[in-house]
């Protein structure tokens, strides 16, 4: 159960990135899903802010191709994507130096007044750049706001990632990060 829970997440972390739905992935593929995020938020790519998250990304995917053994030209499909992200982040070394500055990234991206919360509003900018459906988006921001205070926090953002994108416990918080499994 445990592996299928991570698959399952991985699986939909993939159709995220694969936004015009060919079942490879490519490099092109993650920057174009940072830039939907930026534009999102009205932020420029080329801004210290939009550099940063642009950088984190690039890093995410060539720690990807390096982790399956392949130039960063290579798109992936969704079994070598899976093996990937499972050898890079869930139980390799990577996850803490190179993908948690990519969710901090996009989670201080979030807090456009920097005061640490992000708001359901900003929440549902940063969902609608994944795709993720209108209703979705409302349920996980209720079950990420644990605390129902109408706002997450950054470092709660952060955690959910981690849980979602390397956590098999089927009762994770962060499992709702996307909305319903």
């Amino acid at each position: 159960m445990a592996i299928d829970l991570l698959n399952h997440k991985l699986d939909r972390a993939f159709d995220h990135i694969d936004a015009n739905g060919n079942g490879v992935v490519e490099r092109e593929d993650l920057l174009g899903l940072g830039a939907r995020i930026l534009v999102g938020f009205g932020e420029s790519p080329t801004s210290v802010t939009g550099a940063r998250l642009v950088e984190s990304f690039d890093r995410i995917w060539f720690t990807l191709s390096d982790a399956l053994e392949r130039d960063g030209d290579s798109g992936l499909a969704r079994p070598d994507f899976l093996k990937g992200m499972t050898t890079a982040f869930v139980t390799g070394e990577h996850y803490d130096p190179v993908f948690r500055p990519a969710t901090v990234a996009v989670a201080e991206l979030c807090d456009g007044d920097r005061d640490g919360e992000v708001a359901m509003g900003e929440f549902r900018t940063l969902l609608s750049a994944f795709g993720v459906a209108y209703d979705d988006v409302d349920q996980a921001f209720d079950r990420l706001d644990r605390e129902a205070r109408g706002l997450l926090t950054v470092e709660e953002l952060v955690r959910a990632a981690a849980d979602y994108y390397r956590s098999d416990d089927p009762n994770a918080t962060g499992n709702w990060l996307f909305g319903p499994l």
